[in-house]
């Protein structure tokens, strides 16, 4: 178990299970009926997307005999991982973000929670469904909320002889 924990530490267990299945030529819907679970649920978990909760990592471990708790700690070791990303992580991940967004700044001077409303507005109005999933992931749900909700600026309107144009 130990080498296992070690090796992949930090990854999500579901990407191992599925990892595991493969070697084994084992197909996910068999597996899951095979324990008595949803074959959905099998495949959010094993394309990361849904968290690998105790009973159930039980469960597959004896079906696939390996170590009882070896998937359990796995996520256990990703959620401390994510936990760790989200405190050091004080910028979103610039690589996500193009510098053409930023185009009349410099990108590493920004302070990205006292000028949050602005880069929220301007990923949101200029930016890719990448971007957008960024910032998205950077600040909470309130905050992108509160910054859309702002009023934004009316269209320019050009009046001849004050007749709309």
């Amino acid at each position: 178990m130990n080498i296992l924990i070690d090796k992949y530490k930090g990854i999500h267990p579901g990407i191992i299970l599925e990892r595991l299945l493969g070697r084994r030529g084992i197909a996910q819907r068999p597996f899951a009926l095979s324990i008595d679970e949803h074959p959905q649920t099998i495949n959010a978990i094993s394309k990361g997307k849904r968290k690998l909760n105790t009973p159930l990592a039980l469960k597959i471990e004896k079906k696939l005999n390996l170590e009882e708790g070896t998937l359990a700690l796995l996520q256990t070791y990703f959620e401390i991982k994510e936990e760790k990303n989200k405190v050091e992580q004080k910028t979103p991940n610039l690589n996500l973000l193009r510098m053409a967004l930023f185009w009349d700044t410099d990108i590493s001077k920004i302070d990205w929670q006292n000028q949050s409303i602005a880069v929220i507005k301007r990923v949101f109005e200029r930016g890719n469904d990448i971007e957008k999933e960024e910032i998205k992931r950077f600040y909470t749900n309130e905050k992108i909320k509160e910054a859309l909700a702002q009023s934004m600026r009316k269209p320019y309107t050009i009046y001849r002889n004050k007749e709309k144009v």
